[in-house]
């Protein structure tokens, strides 16, 4: 199997005991160019894994401001293949670990293997299949692991025990643990329970455990930090890029914020 950026970004964050940010965005929105840029950028202040939706006209697991990054990116022409284009632009210069960000149908429009097998050459480390449960993906695991890609899915407050085992087991790279009920989007303070919920994933699997869902700035950052290895932020910096897309100096505004972020969570004892 060929090496694959996230194991290794995660290996090297556990040797220096520091925590990981991962950052998410939706592709094409306000155009793949400035998604090429913002990656770029992300990489030099050190985000440690770059999430990447791919536009879809349905998506389900998301809040509003995903939504409409999807409806922005649909909008400015992006597909598929326009955002693997993206990722091999964005490998000219950076080696940052991607995940695709996708639900199922675009994989299945495009042809679920070649998806998988052009996500590897373009230079993708995994997906985050959104719809598609560890039951019924034995086929694309298997696809998964052959083309040196991590598996990533999603545990939530409400998987009982035995589907954490489950999941976890089907999983690589890392866990997503969602930290909250219901869809994507900003909150105004973390949810109770993610020590305990993280503790009890932890249990069952060596894989790092990022958290997300809801973080949307850095005190909240830092405090999700202390309990995981990792924290995502999403819907907090889409909601950056719908405030300045149109803006000439929109990459350094967001990065900025991102930067505020990556301090918070790099500060974390780990």
């Amino acid at each position: 199997m060929k090496r694959n950026r996230i194991v290794e970004r995660f290996a090297r964050l556990k040797n220096e005991r520091s925590k990981g940010f991962v950052v998410y965005i939706g592709a094409g929105d306000p155009d793949l160019e400035a998604t090429r840029q913002l990656a770029l950028a992300f990489d030099r202040i050190g985000v440690d894994v770059f999430e990447l939706g791919i536009p879809f006209s349905d998506p389900l697991a998301d809040g509003l401001v995903n939504q409409l990054a999807a409806q922005r990116g649909l909008e400015s022409g992006t597909t598929p293949v326009k955002v693997l284009q993206t990722v091999q632009a964005i490998r000219k210069d950076s080696q940052i670990p991607i995940v695709l960000y996708v639900y199922f149908n675009l994989l299945h429009r495009h042809g679920f293997a070649r998806f998988i097998q052009d996500a590897a050459a373009a230079g993708v480390d995994g997906l985050l299949v959104l719809d598609l449960p560890p039951e019924e993906s034995e086929n694309y695991e298997a696809l998964m692991r052959e083309a040196g890609l991590c598996v990533i899915y999603l545990v939530a407050p409400t998987t009982p025990d035995d589907r954490i085992e489950l999941i976890v087991k089907r999983a690589s790279g890392f866990i997503y643990y969602v930290s909250r009920e219901g869809v994507t989007g900003m909150q105004t303070k973390v949810a109770a329970n993610i020590a305990d919920m993280t503790a009890k994933i932890r249990k069952q699997t060596d894989l790092p455990v990022a958290v997300g869902f809801g973080i949307s700035n850095p005190d909240q950052a830092r405090i999700v930090a202390a309990s995981a290895e990792a924290i995502v932020v999403g819907s907090a910096i889409v909601n950056q890029i719908a405030q300045h897309g149109k803006q000439p100096d929109l990459v350094q505004r967001v990065t900025n914020f991102v930067q505020s972020l990556a301090r918070s969570v790099k500060e974390q004892p780990s």
